[in-house]
């Protein structure tokens, strides 16, 4: 029997910026996630070069 995934590919997207513009989403970074240990969206300060601050930036999907 195949195990499920415990550690996920997750992008980061700066929040300011993606509630600022018109559908356009800026994914500055990717890292990975625990499923097991982290249970909601992974929210973290990282540096935006759009917004040139550092922003939080709120965990979506790896397309």
């Amino acid at each position: 029997m195949a195990k499920a995934k415990v550690v996920e590919l997750v992008a980061l997207e700066c929040i300011p910026c993606s509630e600022g513009s018109n559908g356009v989403h800026l994914r500055n970074y990717t890292t990975t996630k625990n499923r097991r240990t982290v249970q909601g969206k992974l929210e973290l300060k990282k540096y935006c070069p759009r917004c040139r601050v550092h922003t939080r930036h709120r965990e979506t999907r790896v397309k």
